[in-house]
């Protein structure tokens, strides 16, 4: 059984949402991040940069979301085109947005306007403009399509759990009328409503 620990971070769910998709057995171990627990020696053990999530898998231990993201793929062989075709470097580069872009841009937007308001008003403008601008380019390639690649795969759900942010980013969907029929589509979806909730049960997907 693979042994997921998480908390209640879009990093986090991304995994949990992946775990349920492809059904696959996990025992969660949550790390409050709140009370430092990521910084305890037998989790630094697993993951040295102090982050979570993690994954167990027999004698596969990883960290970074999107490593994790490839290796369910790779392990189940799902959620992602046949490794070295046209179809699997489309959707290298969507993840690498994510990643590179659609994470830690965000998370300087919850940082400064959710957590931290007033304490700079030039990184609070900064971020959020950064925010409308990947918004407008989630929205532009979801134009005519249901997914950010040609299948559902692990750059949807690498991607949505940011999104489900939206309300810390003082960010309305409605502006974004591609990227809100996307979210909302995926947000009913069983697998997205469990793994929301891992590991705090109570967590209900926010919805505009």
């Amino acid at each position: 059984m693979i042994r997921l620990y998480t908390w209640s971070t879009p990093n986090g769910v991304k995994i949990s949402i992946a775990l349920e998709e492809l059904g696959l057995d996990y025992e969660v171990i949550p790390i409050d991040i709140g009370k430092d627990e990521q910084f305890a020696p037998e989790f630094l053990a697993i993951s040295p940069n102090n982050k979570i999530p993690a994954i167990v898998d027999g004698d596969a231990a990883l960290f970074e979301s999107g490593a994790i993201l490839l290796y369910l793929a790779h392990k189940t062989g799902r959620l992602a085109p046949t490794e070295g075709s046209a179809g699997y470097f489309q959707m290298m580069q969507w993840l690498m947005w994510q990643m590179a872009h659609f994470g830690p841009m965000l998370g300087q937007v919850h940082h400064f306007l959710k957590f931290n308001p007033g304490k700079s008003e030039y990184a609070e403008h900064r971020y959020y403009q950064e925010a409308l601008r990947l918004y407008r380019v989630l929205n532009d390639r979801l134009e005519g399509r249901d997914y950010i690649v040609d299948e559902f795969s692990i750059v949807d759900i690498a991607t949505w759990p940011w999104a489900s942010r939206f309300e810390f980013q003082q960010i309305d969907l409605d502006d974004f009328p591609n990227v809100e029929r996307w979210y909302l589509a995926l947000a009913d979806r069983p697998a997205f409503q469990r793994g929301y909730a891992v590991p705090n049960e109570n967590w209900r997907i926010p919805r505009p």
